[in-house]
């Protein structure tokens, strides 16, 4: 091990407490871009000893993605994911990660003063080691955001989506927003297995909600039709406004053999026909 990783290994040991609160001093010095200072002892000092154990099993910085350093990577995960379900910015978290510097710089000028010659050298690597974990917090920030993105749209795709029982028999499916394949894909597996739940044998698919209707939302429209009839169901299409009757006719879609109706009442109304149900209003 070199001299330098030796002595920040001493130092990390010997004056642990003055480096965390010199270090804890510099977070909250500077303002964050969120508005809140987050300066937590126990997350320091979980990050102090991983750094320690790393220095102690492989004092260098270029090694930081080998497995010596495996520790300080899950450290640095944890409190990127931390924070970014908290609400702070990735450079939040950076900036907690390089405060570090300072305390380290000065330990190091103090414990190396009598051999100038390796304070440049103890700085540097440092200073390689410390931009390395902060590099690793953002990385680690921005794919916990993405997971928190993704989860969240498949939320409201479900949400989107669901399948409601109108009438014993009769369930419908209100499409609201743009109908893509991942929309279409989770209506039909969603139908389909409401369908065999509750032995339906009507299935009406509301698109008043669709801003438009191109050839590929009909191909959508066509597939989910024809899985419905697969499984032994029929099935309606309401919503069918003039603006989308006369794209459809434009676009040359063959909606052939399908049943549609210009609102969902029109569709309830006839599947419930077809059910043998006959609605009467009673007079008041």
């Amino acid at each position: 091990m070199r001299q330098e990783a030796i002595a920040l290994e001493e130092l990390l040991t010997s004056q642990r407490d003055e480096v965390l609160r010199e270090w804890l001093a510099e977070v909250t010095a500077r303002p964050s871009r969120s508005g809140v200072i987050e300066a937590p002892t126990g997350e320091a000092l979980e990050l102090l000893s991983a750094f320690r154990d790393g220095i102690r099993a492989d004092g260098d910085a270029a090694s930081f993605e080998g497995e010596r350093w495996e520790r300080m990577r899950s450290v640095l995960r944890t409190l990127s994911e931390s924070r970014a379900a908290k609400g702070l910015t990735a450079g939040d978290t950076s900036h907690f990660v390089l405060s570090l510097k300072k305390p380290l710089f000065s330990g190091l000028q103090q414990r190396l003063a009598s051999e100038p010659s390796k304070v440049f050298g103890a700085i540097w690597a440092v200073s390689t080691l410390v931009d390395k974990m902060a590099q690793f917090t953002v990385s680690s920030y921005q794919r916990s955001r993405e997971e928190v993105i993704s989860r969240q749209q498949a939320e409201l795709l479900e949400l989107s989506t669901p399948v409601v029982k109108l009438w014993e028999g009769v369930l419908a499916v209100p499409m609201i927003g743009t109908l893509d394949s991942n929309r279409t894909q989770l209506v039909m597996e969603s139908l389909l297995q409401r369908i065999v739940d509750t032995g339906s044998e009507f299935a009406i698919i509301d698109i008043t909600g669709v801003p438009n209707v191109d050839t590929l939302v009909a191909q959508h429209l066509l597939k989910t039709v024809t899985a419905i009839r697969l499984m032994g169901a029929d099935c309606i299409i309401s919503g069918v406004r003039p603006q989308i009757a006369q794209t459809i006719v434009h676009l040359g879609i063959d909606l052939q053999g399908i049943t549609t109706k210009v609102s969902l009442a029109d569709a309830l109304a006839l599947a419930l026909k077809k059910a043998g149900y006959t609605v009467t209003r009673t007079k008041s």
